[in-house]
């Protein structure tokens, strides 16, 4: 794995030479004039980044993407950590990245914007060993309790929609994982490619087939930066359309999850 993802470093260095667009270009002068690309990481979903809990080493594609956009620019990066994905935008509130990677929303997409996306994939829950449900409409049941992060996308969505389930908000998706693994929650609700992950590791758990909602996921700038977007959204189908979001998918051995089509999102 670690050859791999020094694989897919080596490719984000060369993105210099793949992508003509020089750090001259006046939509990122700030950027180039401060030194450093801060991108704001929430761990915990393979959409953005894990911590190895042995090793604490990091991956995601967050990590990847934002090493690409620095070598493009040709500035440092610099990674600001948050507990969770929703927690980023405790930073953006007190402008502590320039950049960040997350899944999209109109909750979201009020507060900050949004690039074109580069990941596609859906909500969906994670289900215990011994558990009946077999549809997302059988979790949503009087009694029910449905772990998610707090301000992740699964809690926004949920929020929206369930009737009569419990949500019970952690914060952090591992403390969200550790309810369903101590029986405080009937199901876990995450995107479909961290949840797949996880069950590997709790024995008997199952990944519904059917999702909850298909969600995209993106960069996101703070809001007054329509330069810095416009070039971000250059970087992104540059990204897509070189291979380099699809070899970054297959390096990290990520599942449930693909390349976003070509173009913008739809509020």
């Amino acid at each position: 794995m670690r050859i791999a993802l020094a694989a897919v470093v080596a490719l984000a260095l060369m993105s210099e030479t793949c992508f003509a667009q020089r750090s001259a270009d006046p939509r990122v002068a700030d950027l180039v004039q401060s030194g450093v690309l801060r991108i704001g990481r929430g761990l915990g979903s393979s959409t953005t980044a894990t911590r190895n809990p042995a090793s604490g080493e990091l991956k995601g594609i967050a990590l990847e993407l934002g090493r690409a956009l620095a070598a493009r620019i040709g500035i440092k990066l610099v990674s600001i950590e948050y507990p969770r994905p929703g927690a980023v935008i405790d930073g953006l509130r007190t402008g502590a990245w320039d950049v960040s990677v997350l899944l999209i929303d109109p909750v979201r997409a009020e507060q900050m914007d949004f690039s074109n996306p580069h990941l596609e994939t859906d909500l969906t829950y994670l289900a215990p060993a011994g558990s009946t449900i077999q549809t997302v409409a059988d979790a949503d049941q009087s009694g029910f309790r449905i772990a998610v992060a707090r301000g992740d996308m699964s809690d926004l969505v949920l929020t929206r929609v369930l009737k009569r389930a419990e949500l019970v908000r952690t914060d952090s998706i591992v403390a969200a994982i550790d309810l369903l693994r101590t029986g405080g929650a009937n199901a876990i609700a995450l995107n479909r490619p961290s949840l797949i992950a996880e069950s590997a590791r709790l024995a008997g758990s199952r990944v519904l087939g059917e999702g909850f909602g298909e969600i995209y996921s993106a960069m996101a700038v703070p809001k007054g930066h329509s330069g810095r977007l416009a070039y971000i959204n250059e970087f992104i189908e540059d990204a897509k359309a070189s291979g380099l979001v699809n070899h970054i998918i297959e390096t990290l051995a990520m599942q449930g999850v693909r390349v976003a089509p070509p173009g913008s999102w739809s509020k």
